[in-house]
């Protein structure tokens, strides 16, 4: 990602099969949380290397041009990353080191607080995860995601 590229913006949580994607960060420890790469690496290069039967977005997170035709796209804003928001933060959790950030959908958008909440974020969720289900589903609403909160802490 150069600084001479076109100004198109990127989707951290992008489709690793894309021509341009790349890997933004690996997934490591228990609980998953992406831990990013100092360069991005073209991710065709180590696609054929994930093991057979292995989904990438299990061990790896991408990077791919943000496209007019995403599920999670209104007009210029991703809807993924507002809903992302709309979950409580982690408590004296650091902004990453990121090579995606000057280019950025959910920077451009959100600002610091994309940043903070982006390593918790999977490509690949669970299905016994509902917070994750909701977020995940561009139709779930603002107001869904804050009773389901309510309602886990109360």
């Amino acid at each position: 990602m150069d600084e001479d590229e076109s100004p198109t913006s990127w989707c951290p949580s992008g489709d690793a099969h894309a021509p341009e994607a790349v890997v933004l960060g690996v997934r490591s420890g228990q609980d998953g949380r992406v831990v990013y790469l100092a360069d991005p690496v073209p991710a065709q290069q180590v696609l054929g290397d994930v093991p057979e039967g292995i989904a990438p977005g299990r061990i790896m997170r991408f990077a791919s041009h943000c496209v007019t035709g995403c599920v999670n796209r209104r007009g210029d804003d991703c809807t993924l990353i507002e809903r992302v928001l709309a979950t409580p933060r982690v408590a004296g959790t650091a902004v990453p080191r990121c090579h995606l950030r000057a280019r950025c959908q959910w920077w451009t958008q959100s600002g610091v607080d994309a940043c903070r909440r982006c390593p918790a974020v999977s490509t690949r969720h669970h299905a016994d995860d509902e917070l994750s289900e909701l977020i995940a589903d561009p139709t779930t609403t603002r107001e869904q995601l804050d009773a389901w909160i309510a309602a886990e802490s109360g």
